[in-house]
């Protein structure tokens, strides 16, 4: 796996299994009555510090699942264009950095979805394009700022069932990667 950007045929596969694997999931949690719901982060909660891991790939409904799911298919395309080594690298440490900020200072809920690997993707593409000083990058991290920007706010508490806290410290951590992250270009 290379840091190359590959064709959009190439990238329209990984986004095309990325959603396929997050369907199955899904289907899985509907035909077992949400089973899976139960390997989500417990804040605090020894037992459950490994579904860091899981909780991404669990969602709550239909709806859940749903409002998911286009936001993610249109920023793994766009994380693709910084590569297909930073794209796995990125999407691995925002998993665990999220993760391990929920469960150390979440409320206590269950706390599942994509939406903190979502907006940690946001956090990320708004700094990174910005960082990169290449226009390409640059349009791509104004586009998220000018169709996505109002995703901010879902930062702030809102609804005692969405996990704003995954998507605080998604964010937090999507910014925190593109910065140290960034390519320097020698002097």
């Amino acid at each position: 796996m290379n840091n190359k950007t590959t064709s959009l045929s190439q990238q329209l596969k990984w986004m095309g299994w990325i959603l396929a694997v997050m369907l199955v999931i899904e289907l899985v949690n509907i035909v077992s009555g949400r089973m899976l719901s139960s390997y989500g982060i417990l804040p605090r909660s020894i037992p459950s510090v490994g579904f860091i891991f899981s909780a991404p790939f669990i969602h709550g409904s239909i709806g859940h699942f749903a409002s998911n799911m286009v936001t993610l298919g249109v920023f793994v395309m766009c994380m693709l264009q910084f590569g297909n080594k930073r794209f796995v690298q990125v999407s691995g440490l925002l998993i665990v950095m999220t993760g391990l900020a929920v469960w150390l200072f979440g409320r206590t809920a269950i706390h599942i979805g994509a939406s903190g690997v979502i907006y940690g993707y946001f956090g990320y593409l708004l700094l990174a394009g910005l960082l990169s000083r290449r226009l390409f990058l640059t349009v791509i991290s104004v586009f998220v700022g000018i169709f996505y920007g109002t995703m901010i706010f879902g930062v702030l508490p809102s609804y005692p069932y969405v996990s704003w806290e995954s998507h605080l410290f998604g964010f937090i951590s999507g910014l925190i990667l593109a910065y140290f992250l960034r390519r320097r270009r020698p002097a």
